[in-house]
């Protein structure tokens, strides 16, 4: 069982901070909790 990461906030910070993460340690589950309707996302 992996490490587990909560976001809170899914401004421009929240998803880049996930991205980040992931890029670290591939085997580690993020969630990433919003209040609003929309994730901010870029590609």
């Amino acid at each position: 069982m992996g490490k587990n990461l909560v976001i809170i906030g899914g401004g421009a910070a929240g998803p880049s901070t996930a991205a980040e993460a992931k890029r670290n340690d591939p085997s580690l589950n993020i969630t990433i909790l919003e209040r609003g309707k929309f994730v901010s996302y870029a590609s």
